[in-house]
């Protein structure tokens, strides 16, 4: 793979951002790759796929429809598969019933992968972050292009389009689209998806959304005339009774604040979730609440799963969460947006997270 990747076209504006020389250039080289190789490969494939990542969240799901949408608007046929469900305040999205669910339909999947000749790998950059469509990806002959916002790539896909600036994988995807020279196949449908993905990676504009780049794809998507409050009330007003009580007693009994540190945590238990009849999602943007306490700068998330403890941080200003995830809870991100996971029970992780700070430096 090592050989195969250095032969092909790998862009990722980063650090140097600032620095508009080499930034067009990178832009430059990607749109020749993409007009030369990308849309060469796209005429010539029968067999696309679009793969994100375990646990989809609103980027994931909004990427993988709206690049559905889009290669429909095109002339093509795709397949959307994800690793496993996803909230139900996510499936109002068009095209959501079209979604494979490898968990729930494992043999139509695992067919649909392994006669693909195409894949978009979507909003993750390590191919174990795709759980059992690891395998497929990593063993398979289809041309891959990988479409990701995370830092740190690995090495497995043929074109890797990524910048850890973006806010968001669906942002890029209409960037994408752009280079690839077919703005108007974004529709009402396609920006809807876009515009979904976008404000839920950044909860709903507050972190990962300082770019100018941001809002200039923002406004391309109002264009197209989206109802952006209906977007906004169909994600956040649209849980059930038991997740807002579910939400107070986590803030009035769960939360433990830890000022000598600037940070804050909220637990929850398996049997707590019973309690509240948890479904996938509930907890969504719980890690939040915290940050809006005077003098807190990093938050953290623990929920206790059957064979693991997910996490999730969240922080304010510098401190970067997505280093602290990558170096004590196999997880990643982004500066101030990150998740993790322990194999420790619940009570040790959180242990563990308590014994880390007074070794950083949150401000």
């Amino acid at each position: 793979m090592g050989d195969s990747f250095k032969k092909c076209i790998f862009a990722c504006a980063s650090d140097d951002i600032t620095n508009p020389v080499k930034s067009n250039k990178i832009l430059d080289t990607v749109k020749l790759k993409i007009n030369q190789v990308i849309k060469q490969r796209l005429s010539d494939s029968e067999k696309i796929v679009l793969v994100s990542h375990v646990n989809p969240d609103g980027d994931a799901v909004g990427s993988a429809l709206a690049l559905h949408h889009y290669l429909k608007n095109s002339g093509k046929t795709s397949h959307v598969i994800m690793p496993n469900n996803y909230p139900d305040f996510l499936k109002w999205l068009p095209g959501s019933k079209e979604v494979i669910i490898l968990t729930r339909n494992e043999s139509e999947a695992q067919y649909v992968l392994s006669n693909a000749d195409f894949i978009f790998l979507l909003d993750f950059n390590n191919p174990d972050r795709a759980g059992k469509v690891k395998d497929i990806i990593n063993g398979g002959q289809a041309f891959k292009v990988m479409i990701d916002h995370h830092p740190n790539p690995s090495e497995f896909a043929d074109i890797a389009y990524c910048d850890i600036l973006s806010s968001s994988t669906a942002e890029l995807v209409f960037r994408f689209i752009e280079m690839a020279g077919n703005p108007e196949l974004v529709d009402n449908t396609v920006a809807t998806c876009l515009y979904t993905g976008i404000m839920s990676d950044t909860g709903s504009f507050s972190y990962n959304s300082s770019q100018p780049e941001t809002y200039r794809v923002l406004s391309e998507l109002l264009k197209r005339g989206i109802d952006k409050d209906h977007i906004y009330s169909m994600v956040y007003d649209n849980f059930s009774e038991n997740r807002l009580k579910l939400l107070g007693y986590c803030l009035d009994r769960k939360m433990v604040v830890l000022p000598e540190y600037k940070t804050a945590y909220i637990s929850l238990t398996i049997k707590e979730k019973k309690q509240y009849n948890y479904i996938r999602g509930d907890a969504e943007g719980f890690v939040n609440y915290p940050l809006s306490i005077k003098g807190i700068d990093f938050v953290a998330f623990f929920m206790e799963n059957d064979d693991h403890v997910k996490l999730s941080f969240r922080s304010k200003g510098k401190f970067d969460t997505n280093d602290f995830a990558v170096k004590n809870f196999n997880g990643g991100g982004h500066i101030n947006a990150s998740g993790g996971e322990s194999k420790l029970n619940l009570e040790d992780t959180i242990n563990k997270f308590v014994s880390l700070l007074p070794h950083i430096r949150v401000d």
